[in-house]
């Protein structure tokens, strides 16, 4: 049978396993904490293990243990549905998502239990880690990096079928969670990736979904990374055109969009000796900094509106005065945090079965992507990953359409590089009551931006979008550009 129809097959089967799953008894949950990524916090939680089986197919085979934590509501008289939080990706685990961002939520929590389910291979829940390269990389080529996705998958090997790690495993297991700690009906926050795993949920357990809240959203038809070097070069010229257009960063830097383009000229040519402090260890780095660096800090720098606000500066250093050490400063920074979060595995694996298959039906324009800063490196990359990635379950109607009557908050960014404002409009069709906000000048993932929060914990506490104050929301803006190494000017 062709992978495609063998997958589609399993997927058949999942759903006849789903609807016979037997009622689960209490897990038995202890203290714990969670730690913020940069160990700038810690918060209590209580947390959990629930066991279920790695395929559906084989209930008596390989089981793996799903890390849930709870952080109790601080009411006495606390709501009885809580909020799940769906981190993104693919391959970041909720676990460290709340972590860093916990203050977002801190209003949902007085009057609610927050959920959060490291997904089946990240986090606590058997991640699919791979070993990263130790030096900061070159250009690599396809058959290079379809050498380094075959040690990867050598390395899991041992504790894993890869195969069975996908969106439409997550949502069972979610469900799973949900009846394990007594929940009648849920509220769901999904974050870039995870709104495509809130939409797969809500598609199967119309029900058990009280509201839901999708931030960076992923349309249920669109398959992720065929766009995304376009998305990520609109939202950079979008970044430096307000540059532009504000007096103090169009008086130190001129056109930023001009040093941008110096800057590619240049890096086409050849590449920089570099040496700069190690973000980790300080100790001294050197390499030779080229265009694939630049592709990767641009395109970093972009996801969110503080980081961008460093963009016309370091672009000007390196054009008008070939320093090009704060670019690199910031490649280490930005490229080894996304790195450190991401379970490289997983994402092939959603990437392999949800995404890729998808490509062959869809019009390529590769020299529009030629064109851009991430040319056709980051398409042709993914493609050689997923020659060799197996590839597994996944139901028919992952990109089918889907309608709703669960109310829908739909946050975007305009800048955003990954999921732009038009792919909320998008998914915004399939819900009867929704609300579609998008907020000016900022990135990939709304949940801390100015009095999102506020309108977050007002969405949930009504489970309807008649009424909300969105006003502070949509007079957000983000911070002003850094006109020197010491900030914004005064």
């Amino acid at each position: 049978m062709p992978p495609g129809r063998r997958a589609l097959a399993l997927g058949v089967l999942l759903a006849a396993a789903r609807a016979a799953v037997p009622a689960p008894a209490p897990l038995a949950m202890s203290p714990c904490e969670l730690e913020h990524p940069l160990r700038l916090a810690a918060f209590a939680a209580e947390c959990g293990v629930l066991n279920v089986a790695e395929n559906p197919r084989e209930p008596h085979g390989r089981q793996i243990g799903l890390h849930i934590a709870r952080i109790g509501a601080i009411s006495r008289r606390k709501q009885p549905d809580p909020l799940f939080v769906l981190a993104g990706g693919p391959g970041a685990a909720a676990g460290a998502f709340y972590a860093a961002a916990a203050p977002a939520f801190a209003r949902i929590v007085r009057e609610r239990d927050i959920v959060l389910v490291d997904q089946r291979g990240t986090g606590g829940s058997n991640a699919l880690d791979c070993a990263q390269p130790e030096e900061p990389g070159a250009h690599e080529s396809v058959k290079e990096i379809v050498a380094r996705t075959r040690e990867c998958l050598g390395s899991l090997a041992g504790h894993a079928d890869v195969r069975y790690y996908t969106t439409s495993l997550a949502v069972s297991d979610l469900e799973a969670v949900r009846a394990v700690l007594g929940y009648e009906r849920i509220n769901l926050y999904g974050a870039s990736y995870g709104t495509r795993v809130a939409q797969h949920y809500l598609r199967h357990f119309p029900a058990r979904t009280r509201s839901v809240i999708l931030d960076g959203v992923v349309p249920v038809g669109q398959p992720m990374g065929l766009s995304t070097a376009i998305d990520a070069e609109s939202a950079l010229e979008d970044i430096l055109r307000r540059c532009a257009n504000e007096a103090a960063c169009r008086e130190r830097f001129g056109d930023p969009a001009a040093d941008y383009r110096a800057v590619r000229t240049a890096l086409k040519v050849s590449t920089v000796p570099i040496s700069v402090p190690d973000p980790a260890s300080g100790e001294e780095i050197s390499f030779e900094f080229g265009a694939d660096h630049l592709a990767a800090v641009l395109r970093l720098l972009s996801y969110t509106s503080e980081y961008a606000t460093l963009l016309p500066l370091v672009l000007h250093a390196a054009a008008a005065h070939e320093d090009y050490a704060p670019l690199a400063a910031q490649y280490l920074m930005v490229e080894r945090a996304y790195a450190e979060s991401i379970a490289t595995g997983m994402h092939n694996t959603v990437a392999c079965a949800e995404d890729v298959p998808e490509f062959a039906s869809r019009t390529i324009d590769r020299l529009r992507l030629a064109a851009t800063y991430l040319g056709t490196r980051q398409l042709d990359g993914l493609e050689g990953v997923c020659r060799v990635w197996p590839r597994g379950p996944v139901d028919e109607d992952l990109h089918a359409p889907l309608h709703s009557d669960v109310p829908a908050l739909l946050l975007s960014g305009s800048d955003d590089p990954a999921t732009p404002p038009a792919y909320a409009h998008e998914a915004a069709g399939a819900f009867t009551h929704h609300l579609e906000v998008v907020l000016e000048g900022f990135g990939h993932g709304q949940l801390t931006a100015p009095c999102v929060d506020r309108l977050m914990a007002q969405f949930i506490a009504r489970a309807s979008v008649v009424g909300l104050d969105e006003a502070c929301v949509r007079a957000a803006r983000p911070l002003d550009f850094f006109t020197s190494l010491n900030g914004p000017p005064p």
